[in-house]
């Protein structure tokens, strides 16, 4: 007898593990088109290395930055404000990142090198002339000292003859890879007023002694006081009191998903202020699709960024006498380009109503406008280091590119809020279906050879009974024999439907 097909069963197919994060949906195109000055340099790096375009626009921004932003302050809605960019830029790796730097950064380099034997010169005839003055120094002070009346007088004079001590040469370097934000001051104190963080593998700094738990609120409090302008006072035992003005940093640190999603998702990193002072990024990957049929060669474009490169930072600041001290001049808005600025930033404003698009990252959607000036500036002043104003097309260009990153910081805070302990459970579960090569794993296995940031037991069992509910692992009995011996805690992985 054949059954009714009204209740025939439909047959039960497991769905399998589930995901513990959504997936973050891909960013827009990148407005390579609004790079104006700077396009043609980014189309032929992005055409060689076959890299994400973004990777190489966030290098020649910085870079541009960084050679500009001594010479004039830009005009915004909220006063003057300096023209450096802080850019982060978000790859995985082999993703190409430090070939998209060395090409752009490569004039710079030249440039500190041969500034490095310049300074070694320098050196060597400020010390010879240290120790002169040193010498009739101790010579004019010992006959001050002197019972004879006429040694006295003589040594009198010479001391007053002295006049001030052989003035120390600047240090020359124009970047800094991982400073400390104490060594950043110390450089800004004895060297260039106009000073590039510049790292394509930005986990030495983040994780640098800079950024440690006891550091990081001084670190980003001080690089967002550098982003601003503002002058650093300083106390410190042995050095006393100092104050640095005039000074301009710019930044560029190019980091991995794992290290940047930590900064994304750090509180301090928001609250204070440095993620929205940063343009950020994270394109879409080209790593699969970079076919060697596919490069383009146009060295004359890079020539050229280079030979730009090194006209302006072989044009002097201007810096007080001791050349220590930046006076940018001021670079205008041109009517029309404010009028255009002022319709973005109201726009801006609406969407961060509590309804809006925007509401969830008002503190980087704040400075937008500003953002998008300062970018404005860069373009100009690269373009034509004497320019007096930002053209409306230049501002176009620039509003354009800050509501790129504008859209990129929107769609990458949903980063922010995922929880450490989802965080922590995906980051096992991509190390035991990567790395682990094994069908179970006990805890003390994931204990001593997981993720560094599960090397705490409690971490690793919370991992663990995350990733149970979710169904990528299965514990096993107490007991159970795993690698010929019987373990208290072991768990089955699953690998998926698909074995992944």
């Amino acid at each position: 007898m054949n059954a009714d097909p009204r209740f025939t069963s439909t047959p039960f197919t497991p769905e399998g593990p589930q995901p513990l994060l959504r997936q973050t949906p891909p960013g827009a195109a990148y407005p390579v088109a609004a790079l104006g000055p700077l396009r043609a340099a980014v189309e032929a790096v992005q055409g060689m290395t076959q890299a994400p375009v973004a990777l190489a626009a966030g290098t020649a921004l910085a870079v541009a930055s960084l050679a500009v932003q001594g010479h004039a302050d830009v005009e915004t809605l909220g006063g003057d404000r300096p023209c450096s960019l802080f850019v982060l830029s978000i790859a995985l790796s082999g993703e190409r990142k430090s070939s998209c730097d060395k090409p752009l950064m490569r004039a710079l380099r030249e440039h500190e090198a041969r500034q490095a034997d310049t300074y070694a010169a320098a050196l060597g005839a400020f010390q010879a002339a240290s120790d002169v003055y040193e010498a009739k120094k101790k010579s004019a002070l010992r006959d001050v000292a002197s019972n004879n009346k006429e040694k006295r007088t003589a040594g009198e004079v010479d001391f007053a003859a002295l006049g001030d001590p052989p003035r120390r040469p600047l240090l020359p370097e124009r970047t800094a890879s991982e400073p400390t934000l104490e060594g950043l001051f110390l450089a800004l104190q004895i060297g260039l007023a106009s000073l590039g963080v510049f790292s394509d593998e930005a986990a030495q700094f983040m994780g640098g002694h800079g950024m440690s738990a006891d550091h990081r609120m001084k670190t980003l409090a001080g690089l967002n006081s550098l982003w601003d302008g503002s002058e650093i006072r300083r106390t410190r035992a042995g050095d006393g009191v100092y104050t640095l003005r005039g000074r301009r940093i710019a930044l560029h640190l190019m980091a991995q998903p794992v290290v940047a999603y930590g900064l994304l998702s750090d509180p301090l990193a928001a609250g204070l202020g440095f993620l929205p002072r940063c343009l950020i990024c994270e394109p879409v990957s080209t790593i699969g699709a970079r076919l060697s049929a596919n490069a383009r060669l146009d060295d004359a474009a890079i020539a050229r960024f280079g030979a730009r490169l090194t006209v302006i930072i072989e044009t002097p600041m201007p810096v007080t006498a001791d050349g220590q001290t930046l006076h940018p001049r001021r670079l205008e808005l041109s009517a029309q380009a404010r009028k255009l600025l002022t319709g973005f930033a109201d726009d801006v404003e609406v969407r961060q109503r509590r309804d809006g698009d925007l509401a969830h990252i008002t503190g980087t959607a704040s400075k937008a406008a500003e953002q998008a000036c300062r970018i404005a500036a860069v373009l100009t002043l690269w373009a034509s280091l004497g320019a007096d104003e930002v053209t409306l097309e230049t501002m176009a260009d620039a509003i354009e590119l800050a509501q790129f990153y504008l859209g990129e910081a929107s769609r990458l805070a949903s980063v922010a809020t995922v929880s450490a302990q989802i965080a922590d459970a995906e980051a096992l579960k991509t190390w035991l279906l990567k790395k682990w090569h094994h069908p179970e794993v006990t805890t003390s296995e994931a204990l001593q050879y997981g993720p560094n940031a599960l090397r705490e037991r409690p971490k690793v069992r919370a991992a663990l009974g995350m990733l149970a509910e979710f169904g990528w692992v299965a514990a096993l009995d107490a007991g159970t024999e795993v690698r010929g011996a019987p373990r208290k805690e072991a768990w089955r992985i699953v690998r998926g439907l698909d074995g992944v």
